[in-house]
């Protein structure tokens, strides 16, 4: 459903999503709120907010799919991350979810959590069972001196294995990547949360600048109301078309591939 916004179209939830959307929301652990930006703005949305470049945290995101992202056509996404300083995560991610269907032990994992993750006009609700890693380690599985399986727990192995297509084990997977980001966290002036700041550098020499804010499912209406008129203070465009980084970055891996 899409309603005019001046010489814009502005996508606008329907009451059954929104219904949708807060069943989800009550088996949820946190919702993230999101917004990108477009190209064009991306200069001036971070001079409005003050961000400091120099201060971000460089990171590097590696994904694991085949070739013809079978994977991600079953809703799974295998990533891997080295961070500056030598730390680094794994995850494997599956969505949608309905936090209703999912089994007792997948929940009761202290490394797993479902959160929804909204946007102007829409929503995707995922579960994400998340692993520690060291940085080198990650940089001698995607150059082939480690096994990929070696990056995930056990308890990721479980889950990647009730989900993943039939034959396709993780030592299978092609790396993909990596994507360069810039993340930085701040306050900025007359916001009173922590704003997320995240600048993915992909392989078109294309880029996409995410705005975000976590916060408890019982306070994402009035977190959302907050942040969005925060942002539209400053001059930044939250109706403007959408863009979904992990889509974008594994067609163009994928591509490039």
């Amino acid at each position: 459903m899409a309603t005019s916004h001046g010489n814009r179209q502005r996508k606008v939830m329907t009451d059954e999503e929104l219904g949708r959307l807060l069943v989800l929301m009550k088996g949820a652990d946190s919702v993230e709120l999101k917004a990108t930006v477009p190209a064009a703005d991306q200069r001036s949305t971070i001079d409005a907010l003050g961000l400091d470049a120099i201060e971000a945290q460089i990171r590097q995101v590696f994904f694991f799919d085949t070739p013809d992202l079978r994977l991600d056509k079953a809703g799974l996404v295998v990533r891997a991350r080295r961070v500056q300083g030598g730390s680094g995560d794994s995850v494997v991610k599956l969505r949608p979810v309905d936090p209703a269907e999912l089994p007792k032990r997948t929940r009761r994992s202290a490394a797993f959590g479902v959160e929804v993750d909204a946007m102007p006009g829409g929503f995707v609700c995922s579960g994400s069972m998340k692993g520690a890693v060291d940085a080198a380690d990650v940089r001698e599985a995607v150059h082939g001196e480690r096994p990929v399986r070696k990056l995930f727990s056990k308890d990721q192995r479980a889950f990647y294995g009730e989900h993943a297509p039939d034959g396709v084990g993780l030592d299978d997977l092609t790396t993909l990547g990596p994507i360069f980001v810039l993340k930085l966290k701040s306050t900025p002036k007359g916001f009173d949360r922590k704003l997320t700041a995240e600048m993915w550098m992909f392989p078109d020499n294309s880029r996409a600048l995410e705005l975000s804010t976590k916060c408890l499912p019982s306070e994402a209406f009035e977190v959302a109301a907050e942040t969005r008129a925060f942002l539209v203070s400053r001059g930044i465009d939250l109706d403007a078309e959408q863009q979904t980084k992990t889509r974008t970055a594994l067609e163009l891996l994928a591509g490039a591939a």
